[in-house]
């Protein structure tokens, strides 16, 4: 894949947008405005919820890993940490088992 989805570009994206709006308004926007597939296909994988602004989709999507170059490693990671908005995929995140668990497995 030659494109590298940012988060920036997913925003900017988004430039016409009338908040808030739901994620599939977010991604039929994306498309009329002739977004790249890679950005589409990130707004497809967010929670399907109503976004109040940029800002929410922004902490949302997860692009491509190291695509934005204004993040350095440390803020990936917190945002990888974060999961988006609190509360939402959490699910989704890899947690390592507590070491009891480890102990029962056994």
């Amino acid at each position: 894949m030659d494109h590298r989805t940012s988060t920036r570009d997913v925003v900017h994206a988004l430039r016409d947008v009338d908040f808030p709006a739901g994620k599939e308004e977010l991604v039929q926007a994306a498309k009329r405005a002739g977004a790249h597939e890679d950005i589409v296909e990130a707004l497809r994988g967010m929670p399907a919820e109503r976004y109040a602004n940029r800002e929410e989709v922004a902490r949302s999507v997860r692009p491509e890993p190291g695509s934005d170059p204004g993040t350095g490693p440390a803020q990936r990671a917190e945002q990888a940490r974060a999961g988006g908005r609190p509360g939402q995929s959490q699910r989704l995140r890899d947690v390592p088992k507590p070491p009891v668990e480890d102990r029962l497995d056994r």
